[in-house]
């Protein structure tokens, strides 16, 4: 039986630990949690035999199998590259952090290194097997390629972000344009999609990302499209919560363990 840690301990890292507690992870046992928060980690030990941990390199010392984290761009640098030094495989959902050109390559070699794995969850997006095959062909056969992301937000979502300005809840428009390299760095909790789709297809330098604020628009409505000579693919995906994000870690889980693999 494999185990696993969940660092991050609010909305979505309880999404995962109620799945493995209704059973959905039979295949997994959860062994620690952690949070700056005490009480959040130790809620989420609650029936089990997890610990609550008070620092991120206590975690690493138990060497789970897998870490998930669903807490902040800084808790993943924090913590990923001595996670995968110690043969440990992450499955992040701050994405947005391998938008770092040098924490992705030093990550990288720390996995190669270890053997560990650095797991890409689909998050509130998906299709990445084609955006990657797509993008393989293209490499393949020397052609050019396109890729990007549009993401139409609600004004109230960009509160306290340099983009937010009170005209936005009455008029639809455009509010940022740029590679997904630069939307994260503006908006490093908002766009880790942008950043998964461009790792899965011409990368975060390259790949374009597009945000419209629409006035009184719930949620997220995230379309990537990834284009090459005879070949197209549009994957749009609306949520109007971000509890998919946390559902696509129950689902990877799944698929590792499962006789049947979905790629």
């Amino acid at each position: 039986m494999k185990t696993f840690a969940i660092a991050g301990c609010g909305h979505l890292g309880r999404i995962v630990y109620k799945a493995y507690i209704n059973g959905l992870l039979e295949d997994y046992q959860l062994i620690a949690t952690y949070s700056l928060k005490k009480e959040d980690a130790e809620a989420l030990t609650a029936g089990t035999e997890a610990k609550a941990l008070e620092s991120i390199e206590s975690v690493i010392a138990l060497k789970p199998d897998f870490i998930i984290e669903t807490a902040s761009i800084a808790l993943l640098k924090e913590f990923a590259i001595k996670a995968l030094d110690e043969g440990i495989s992450i499955i992040p959902l701050s994405i947005g952090a391998f938008a770092d050109e040098e924490f992705k390559n030093e990550a990288l070699k720390s996995a190669v290194q270890s053997g560990a794995k650095i797991y890409i969850p689909s998050g509130a997006v998906g299709g990445f097997d084609v955006l990657n095959t797509i993008a393989l062909i293209a490499k393949a056969n020397g052609q050019k390629i396109t890729a990007g992301i549009h993401t139409h937000k609600g004004p109230d979502s960009l509160k306290n972000t340099p983009l937010y300005t009170d005209e936005l809840q009455d008029k639809e428009q455009s509010v940022f344009s740029g590679t997904t390299k630069e939307a994260i760095a503006l908006l490093p909790t908002k766009v880790n999609v942008a950043v998964a789709s461009a790792l899965a297809t011409i990368g975060p330098d390259k790949a374009k990302a597009e945000i419209t604020s629409v006035p009184k628009f719930i949620g997220d409505d995230h379309c990537i499209t990834v284009e090459t000579d005879g070949l197209k693919a549009i994957v749009d995906i609306y949520s109007a919560t971000s509890d998919i994000a946390a559902w696509s870690i129950v689902a990877l889980l799944r698929n590792l363990s499962s006789s049947m693999v979905f790629f």
